[in-house]
This record gives C-alpha cells, structure tokens and sequence, in this order.
C-alpha cells in the first residue's frame, strides 16, 4: 500500500521521485508509516493523503473541523480509547456507528472499537491533526484523561471517607495530614496545577460550597469550570496546598497567604514557575486561590504590550528620563504591575540603584531590591518609601499610590532626582491628576513631579487558529467609534471556537493604552484650575490616543474583537 500511495501522489504531481526515495530511507532508518513519514518531512499535505486512502479503499473521507458531533454519540468510545487509538465517533444508525478513523486499513482498531462498544463499526477517513484536534474539543486532552484517572480512582466507593466535623470541632491534625498525603490527592493536587499551566491559566480557584466544591481555572481575564470533586475530598485537597505553601493547616479561621516553587520541564527547558497561595474562610470551608506567576511569560518588552507606534514613543521618552513620576492606571486585573516590571526590566543594569515596595511581590527579579510591605508591622507603603531615600536609590517603584502620605513622600522623591513608578486606581490618564489634587497634593507639585500618566486595559486576544471574517452592520462601526469614511473597508473577525482556545474564540491577551504626558498646556490647565473633562480635550488635542481609540485600532487590526473593546472601554 505505501508504495502504491507513493505512486498515485508522483502520478498526480503532489510529491517527486527523490521526495519519496528519502521517505523510505527514512523509514528503514527509523521506522514508522510511510504516509506519516512524508507528512513529517512536509513532502505531502496530510488532507492528499488521506482523501487518496478515501479512494483507494471507498471509505468516505470527511473535514472533521466542519461537523459537529452529538455528545451522546461522543460518550460511545471511552475517551481512553478515543486518546488511545485516535477515534472518533461521529454518527449512530441502528447498531452502526460511523467513526472517524486515519488509517481504514486498520483493522485491529476497528475490531476493538467493535468489541468495547457493541455496534458494528463504519469508518470514514480524517487527517490524524484533524482527528486530534476533534478529541481535544470533545473530551478533552491527555492531561485531562490523567486529571480523570486520579479522579476516579479518587471517588471509587469505600476510599478516602473523611468524615466532616462541624466547623467548631476540632480536627485530628494527624489524620487530617495523613490523608493529604496519600498518593491519590499529591497527583490530584499536581496535575491540576500542570493543567492549569498547560491551559495558560493565571488563577487556580478551589471554592467548597454545602455539597461539592468547585475548581475553576482563570484564562485571559475569564474563569471556567474543570472539576467538582464531592465535598470528602475538601479537606485533603486544601491541606496539601497549604502543606505545599508552608500554611498552618491547623488554623481555618483567618486567612493566610503562603507560595510554592516548582520546576517544570517545558519543551526540553527547565523553568521554575511560582504559585501565590491565598485562603480565606468562607461558610462551607476554606477557598483556595492559586495565583500563576510564570516570569517567562511576562512580555519584558515594550513593544510586544500593545502599544500604538505615538503612545510608545511617548512612553519610552518618560522611562528616559533621569527623575520624575510615572503613573500607570486601572482596575485591578489590567495589567499594570506586568507594564511596571517591563519597564523596571529595561532600566535594571549594574548602573543604578532600583528599589521597589510591592504588596505582594509578584516576580523577583535579580539585581532589583524588592520589599515586601506588612501593614500589620508598620511597614506600609509610606514607611518603605521613607527608607529608599536613605538608600541611595536611582529608581523606585512603589506598587499603589493609596493615601496623602504615600503621595507626598513619592512626590518629593520625583522632585529630588529619582525616577519614581506608580499605580492608581483611577478610570483613565486625566483623572489621575484629580484624585492626586483629591488626596491633598498642591497643583504645583502635580505639574512639576508627574512626566507621564497611562492608563491601561487587557482585552482578549482573537485565537488565530480559528479566526473568521464576520458581517457587520457599517453603521454599527460608525455608532462603535470608527471613522464613516473607513467602515466601508474594514474588515471584522472573530473566532468561532476551537480545541486550541478551549472553543472560547480567544487566546492570549493584549493591553490597550491611553498615554498623556504632563505638557506645558496641561500644566498651565492644572495651575489654573482645569479638571479632568478639561484636561481630557486638551490632551486629545494634542494627539493622546484614547483607550476607546486603541481599541478601535486593535480591531482594524483583526486582533480583537468589538465585544472586547466595548466590554473594556467607554466612548468620549
């Protein structure tokens, strides 16, 4: 047959003599399918193969991507099986069931299929990617097989019966230890943290509630459920963690805060990823979050953030600069520490002294002097500011400008010749400036310290592996923000869901920015007692990029979606 197929594709053009004499060479060298063998050397398109294995042995060949399957039907092959042989059924008539096969000649899988679910087997041909992707979709990875074992083995009848104590009863701590230990929670704990990475997670959340509990996973800014193992498992699940974080698993009654190293091997790389461990009492137990803290993939790039081409050159001018302040802005969850550590990553050389006071300490980075604040010691925001300028210090970032006190000390160490970074929490770039006047700050000492405000969202990113034009009403574009006279062109897409964005049509994520710096009219504004819708005009005159017009330049784009942009951005 390999032969044959090596000759049909030369008769047809699709592959060369000498393309095929390397393909066996290569298969006497190191085994394997001829068919496989001239996909992986990309002689031949695996769709030719398989629609001349449809023709050669009259089985229908089918584009898998373009179906949609029954889930019913799905749950006919065990997922193992499916994994395992690389199945998939799609129809069921009768006692046959249509199954979606890469090899029709195949006949021990056929026979297997057979045996384990009862029907007569009718196969039809789909590429292996095609058929991989399909598995993914419909009953998820290996990893998530693996997630499966553990679970079952978890749950299988008489295992693990840890009886629940009231709240107020105390626990037997020994008991309570030994259970978290065995081997079954240690794997169930691991694997769900290697899914969580795997899938690009930022958050774990293990939440227990009457019955069950809950372990969902945060992907681009959005949390989807995984699991909901039965409420036994509670209490071994939650002291594992807290034994991996260095927790007191004797104390449920406050919360706590702990983190845990781990190294993984990604891609032949060795790598070490964080985890911020959070636990906080709530009525059914205690809630656990897993912050994912993998400093591979902070950007440590400026251009890679998102920035438009004005708004970026205007941001490198500010970092720069020998003293002032930049002040980074948004909700929480925008991405401003990540922005903060690119830029404190692009001033870290053996020439300056950089200091940061942080609540918590995300990333460690070498040659930086991180601190972590404690409130409940005194060493507050202000307290460590204080301190740095004792330090001899070039650079110093503190993570929130929260009170007056914080704000003047940040203030007067912009003035004096540091370079002071910051974060607000304040809606866009010109309201930055009334609530530093709010706090008690003098509008003199705003104009002279402040070089540079940028307010910032994250927005999803379209998953290219499934990105689609989409029809839009022009007017709709017109009402969204964009120019009458360039809706007529643009193009509008969006994904459609696929294994590779968990069918959510997004993959990754990307900021959107909104630059002003501190001109000499915006200044004479501030001194004069010109406010934030005032200062908003002057700054669009003079060429800031609103957050709702970086939203609309991502979309032309194709980078985001309309969906996004609204979600994130309010029109001015």
């Amino acid at each position: 047959m390999s032969f044959r197929l090596g000759d049909i594709l030369i008769k047809r053009g699709q592959l060369k003599p000498e393309q095929l004499h390397a393909a066996i060479r290569h298969q006497k060298e190191h085994g394997g399918k001829l068919s496989n063998i001239l996909v992986e050397l990309n002689f031949v398109h695996e769709e030719a193969i398989a629609k001349i294995l449809s023709q050669l042995y009259d089985v229908p060949y089918v584009a898998l991507a373009e179906l949609e399957v029954d889930p019913e039907v799905v749950r006919m092959i065990p997922m193992e099986t499916a994994i395992r042989y690389q199945v998939l059924p799609l129809h069921r008539s009768g006692t046959v069931l249509t199954t979606a096969v890469s090899d029709p000649t195949n006949v021990t899988i056929l026979d297997e299929i057979k045996f384990r679910t009862g029907y007569h087997v009718e196969p039809v041909v789909a590429t292996q990617s095609a058929i991989k992707e399909a598995i993914e979709k419909y009953y998820g990875t290996e990893q998530t097989l693996a997630l499966k074992k553990v679970y079952d083995e978890l749950t299988a009848d008489g295992e693990y019966e840890l009886s629940l104590a009231p709240e107020e009863t105390e626990m037997d701590l020994a008991e309570l230890q030994k259970s978290s230990s065995e081997a079954p929670i240690i794997r169930l704990v691991n694997l769900i943290m290697a899914d969580a990475i795997r899938k690009g997670a930022s958050d774990i959340h293990l939440e227990p509630f009457e019955r069950e509990m809950r372990v969902r996973y945060r992907i681009d800014g959005v949390l989807f459920q995984v699991m909901t193992p039965p409420n036994k498992f509670r209490d071994p699940l939650i002291s594992r963690i807290k034994i991996m974080s260095n927790l007191d698993i004797s104390e449920r009654r406050i919360p706590q805060d702990g983190r845990i190293k781990i190294h993984i091997n990604d891609n032949g790389k060795r790598k070490e990823i964080d985890f911020r461990v959070s636990t906080l009492p709530t009525l059914f137990g205690e809630k656990i979050v897993l912050r994912i803290l993998d400093k591979a993939k902070l950007p440590l790039d400026l251009t890679l953030l998102g920035f438009e081409t004005q708004s970026l050159s205007k941001f490198e001018w500010a970092v720069k600069q020998p003293y002032g302040m930049i002040l980074v802005t948004g909700p929480t969850g925008s991405g401003k520490t990540s922005s903060l550590y690119t830029v404190l990553n692009k001033l870290n050389t053996d020439e300056v002294n950089i200091m940061t006071a942080e609540d918590p300490v995300e990333y460690n980075f070498m040659g930086i002097n991180q601190v972590q604040t404690k409130e409940q010691i005194g060493l507050t925001f202000a307290a460590a500011l204080r301190a740095f300028l004792r330090q001899d210090p070039n650079i110093i970032m503190v993570g929130e400008i929260r009170d007056l006190e914080t704000a003047e000390i940040a203030v007067k160490a912009a003035l004096t010749g540091h370079l002071v970074l910051s974060t607000l929490h304040t809606n866009d770039a010109p309201s930055s400036i009334d609530r530093l006047l709010n706090m008690g700050i003098e509008p003199f000492l705003v104009t002279t310290s402040v070089n540079l405000i940028c307010a910032q969202r994250l927005v999803r990113k379209i998953c290219k592996e499934c990105k689609q034009k989409v029809d839009t009403p022009r007017e709709a574009l017109v009402e969204l923000g964009f120019p009458r006279n360039m809706v007529q062109d643009l193009v509008i897409y969006q994904g459609t869901g696929c294994a590779k964005c968990n069918d959510s049509g997004y993959k990754g994520r990307i900021g959107l920015f909104e630059v002003m710096t501190m001109s000499p009219a915006i200044q004479n504004l501030v001194l004069t007692g010109g406010r934030g819708g005032v200062i908003r005009e002057k700054a669009r005159e003079e060429g800031m990029i609103t957050l709702r017009e970086s939203g609309l330049e991502k979309i032309r784009a194709g980078v985001t979606t309309i969906e996004e942009v609204l979600r994130e951005t309010a029109i001015y």
